[in-house]
């Protein structure tokens, strides 16, 4: 079964068998599910005693990024119908947002500004200082997204490929704050690096998601 999502060609059988090497995943299943109109998510239901980050790692090794599910749904067994068929009309709605314990609030400006961009972008209810942008349903456009809103907040003069380097609001926020603009202006140099990554930004919705990853050097 073969889908598009994000301009890449995904094989969710491949996925699918991918996972199923794992030594504890004994059934998995994955489907694209668009919980918020436009915004297509690879989301995996696994049975088995396997952790999320330990899934992730597992198909990090075989598979490229953009294959890697947004979300990991542990269940007893995969729903069936009367007939013995896969019931997809009940699959739960996976939960984005991380759990009590890994959640730290904000501490700074900066990175409560963040958080919220973060949080609006990416339909959470709030966001982490130590959450992976990636991890909690971002991708290149949305990262877009963020840099432009970063830029007219926070007058950050920062690229996209910093949040693929420092993918966290721990991270990017010291990023944002050592790159932050003097007083008085960013110079020519500083004029020209806006103009050209503002024109960038203006012409993202026409791009897909891996021309963005070759403009950007993400792909090999």
């Amino acid at each position: 079964n073969q889908v598009k999502i994000r301009g890449y060609r995904v094989e969710l059988g491949e996925i699918e068998a991918a996972l199923r090497r794992h030594p504890s995943v004994s059934a998995a299943l994955v489907v694209v599910r668009e919980d918020v109109p436009g915004d297509r998510r690879l989301v995996a239901y696994v049975v088995g005693g396997a952790e999320t980050e330990e899934l992730r790692a597992h198909l990090r090794r075989t598979l490229p990024e953009y294959m890697v599910p947004n979300a990991f749904v542990p269940l007893a067994a995969l729903p069936q119908t009367p007939t013995g068929k896969l019931d997809t009309r009940t699959l739960p709605a996976p939960d984005y947002q991380a759990g009590e314990d890994a959640y730290v609030a904000p501490r700074t400006p900066v990175e409560e500004s963040l958080a919220a961009m973060w949080a609006e972008v990416l339909g959470l209810e709030r966001v982490g200082v130590h959450e992976n942008f990636f991890e909690i349903g971002g991708h290149s456009l949305l990262a877009m997204r963020i840099v432009s809103r970063i830029r007219e907040s926070l007058d950050g003069e920062i690229g996209v490929v910093a949040l693929f380097e420092s993918p966290t609001i721990d991270a990017l926020a010291r990023v944002i704050e050592a790159r932050m603009a003097p007083a008085g202006g960013a110079g020519e140099l500083g004029a020209a690096i806006a103009s050209s990554t503002q024109a960038l930004l203006e012409g993202i919705d026409e791009l897909s998601e891996e021309e963005l990853d070759s403009l950007l050097g993400l792909t090999t």
